[in-house]
């Protein structure tokens, strides 16, 4: 008898040890699913993604979808032979007059297996998702530009702070920050202040700064600013590792590209709230335009807060960034010109933000309907 129980033990511990060992061998998988129709029906709509980090996301939610119904499917299974096999008028028909099907409590291999393997899916799921997250956060990624995106209510300044030399006409590294704004911000956090000299100021209201504090906010000698009639285009290269440092200059935004698959909070004073502003993406596969997006509620004209990234090849990207440099005062329309690319948002258009009339939007101007 008691080598019997040592069996059972010993049999039940292997069965524990061979689930485990499947779940983590599993969780070391990181297979795309096949781009067929029933996998792409999974995606429920989302873009196929134009960013590695997309793609590992992607892939991380069509294989959730996958386990949810092989989970499913044995449990409507289970459910409906139950129903079926033990109704009243299944067991009639049996010569079954029993009150009660059999029952199968205290059958412990049963039990392991019921226990075992909820946890290993569990752990599974957990582990590829922190496996993308990862991913998808990483700050190695050695990027040849660095934008600053600020977020206000309700639109968008982009500035290129550093780009590459492979990226620039001279081959040296281009160094965007605008010192003479940035030393106007950093006056703005005290109370009164001017940037002529004046030693003392007023304490303000909030730990002796200014209740207007953009000493946070980057500033950049090239930047897109955009304007009521006119959606924001911001210009990266494509094949090319890129950072973006968020900030809101107000309350609370959200920096949503949908093909990026990825949404980033945007808030002010990032750093004292505890938040990490920057994140990277390894590359834009695809060259083209993206309409981007405020996902975060963030006043009354929120959803007017759209933008566009216009993806180019690096060659063209040089090329826009030589003119931007060399013009500085020409809108970006024409720097985007100058590289045979569509001058105006083409993803997107500025929304009516005049509720006291009817008005459509036609070439990127206002027209009211009522004059025709």
């Amino acid at each position: 008898m008691e080598q019997r129980k040592v069996h059972g033990l010993t049999r039940r511990i292997g069965l524990a040890g061979l689930l485990g060992g499947a779940g983590l061998l599993l969780t070391g998988c990181n297979v795309a699913p096949p781009d067929n129709g029933f996998f792409r029906a999974l995606r429920m709509g989302w873009p196929s993604g134009v960013t590695p980090e997309a793609k590992e996301m992607g892939n991380f939610w069509v294989w959730v979808w996958v386990t949810a119904w092989i989970v499913g499917i044995i449990m409507w299974v289970l459910m409906f032979y139950v129903m079926g096999r033990y109704s009243d008028k299944a067991r009639s028909k049996r010569g079954d007059h029993e009150e009660f099907p059999r029952q199968t409590a205290y059958n412990v291999p049963l039990e392991l297996v019921l226990t075992t393997l909820p946890v290993l899916i569990v752990m599974g799921l957990f582990f590829f998702n922190v496996q993308t997250q990862d991913v998808a956060t990483a700050l190695n990624k050695n990027p040849k530009v660095t934008v600053d995106v600020t977020a206000y209510q309700w639109n968008w300044k982009f500035g290129y702070a550093e780009v590459d030399g492979e990226l620039t006409k001279d081959g040296q590294k281009y160094i965007g920050k605008d010192e003479e704004a940035q030393k106007r911000a950093e006056f703005s956090r005290y109370e009164g202040a001017t940037p002529n000299g004046n030693e003392h100021y007023p304490t303000g209201p909030i730990h002796g700064k200014s209740k207007d504090d953009y000493s946070y906010l980057n500033f950049n000698k090239i930047e897109t600013v955009g304007a009521t009639d006119e959606v924001p285009v911001l210009v990266l290269p494509s094949r090319t590792p890129i950072e973006f440092r968020l900030a809101s200059a107000d309350v609370s935004h959200a920096f949503w590209v949908p093909e990026f698959l990825f949404k980033r909070d945007v808030y002010n004073h990032p750093e004292q709230n505890q938040s990490e502003r920057r994140f990277q993406i390894q590359e834009i596969s695809e060259d083209g335009a993206y309409v981007g997006r405020c996902a975060e509620m963030c006043g009354t004209y929120h959803a007017m807060m759209n933008f566009e990234v216009r993806v180019v090849s690096p060659e063209k990207f040089s090329k826009y960034l030589e003119f931007r440099k060399n013009n500085p005062k020409a809108p970006n329309s024409e720097a985007l010109k100058s590289i045979g690319e569509e001058g105006y948002a083409t993803s997107t258009h500025p929304f009516v933000s005049d509720r006291t009339g009817t008005r459509s939007v036609k070439d990127n101007n206002y027209v009211d309907r009522n004059q025709g």
